[in-house]
Parts: structure tokens; sequence; C-alpha cells
């Protein structure tokens, strides 16, 4: 996840459009300069003169908090967005993608997922099996992964836990 720096406040017109796109960014705050309050978790700043060290510990602190706030969607088409990416879906893969978007980063179980893409109708088990792998080459293209989690269901999660 990228964090952008802002030298605050000559560069105000960019801190609005970063936070209207809800990105992370560190703000750089001139010597005599009063900072400006922070919106939301994705903003911090720093005072100059100021050691790098101290700049780059920001930075990781707000690229794992973004990473943590990035929750996927699904709007009313059957498409996934997650961080500007988009996945299509089968309306029985939407069915589960939904399930498992709701408990982001939290086990479902099995029968959980059953009853979300077909009702009371459930088929074999097999056909579980054959729309979560395709389902998973999905999501893969938009940056998620469909994790199993051995005798207790499946879990989504980012492809690349940082």
């Amino acid at each position: 996840m990228d964090v952008a720096l802002v030298r605050w406040p000559a560069g105000a017109d960019k801190l609005e459009t970063l936070r209207s796109l809800r990105s992370p960014r560190l703000l750089v705050v001139g010597e005599d300069t009063p900072p400006p309050r922070p919106v939301d978790e994705l903003e911090d700043w720093v005072r100059l003169p100021v050691d790098e060290g101290d700049i780059r510990v920001r930075v990781d602190t707000l690229a794992r908090r973004a990473e943590q706030l990035l929750v996927p969607s699904i709007d009313s088409d059957d498409v996934v967005h997650y961080d500007g990416t988009l996945a299509p879906l089968s309306p029985v893969e939407a069915r589960l993608a939904r399930s498992l978007v709701e408990r982001f980063r939290s086990v479902v179980s099995r029968s959980d997922l059953t009853r979300a893409a077909w009702g009371g109708d459930a088929p074999g088990r097999n056909a579980l099996d054959v729309h979560v792998s395709r389902l998973r080459r999905r999501l893969d293209r938009a940056g998620l992964k469909i994790q199993t989690v051995r005798s207790r269901g499946y879990l989504l999660e980012p492809s690349s836990v940082r």
C-alpha cells in the first residue's frame, strides 16, 4: 500500500484529493506551521526537521493500517470491487462472495456458504468445491484469496498480506 507524502500547507489541494480517495497520507509540516487536524485513521503528520527513520516508521504504520481498513465490496451487478480492481461474478459466485465479504478475514463455514448460495436446495458437496474453485480464480485477479481452513470452512483475505 502506497502512502503519499504531502508538504503542509503547500500541498493542501493534493491533501483534499487524497482524503476523498481514502488514500493513506503523511503530512510533512513546516517548522513554524501549525499542523492540520487529521480527519481519519489514514492520516498522520511529522514536523520538520525529522529523522528519516521516523518517517519510515510512520509510513509503514499508515500502510499497515490502510491494509487493515481496505475491505472488498460487491455491487448490485455482482462485481467485486477491491483496491481499485474489479472482478465480475456469476450469480452463485456472487452469493458465495457476499458471505465471505461480510465476514472478511474471518472463517465462514461450509454450511453457511451452502445456505448462502443455494438456500434450502443444497446440491452435493462437490458443487460447493467447484464454485469456490471458480470464485478463487476470479477473486485472485482482484487481489483477494480464499483460504481453506481445514474442518472449519473458508477465509477471504488479501492475496498479499504485508
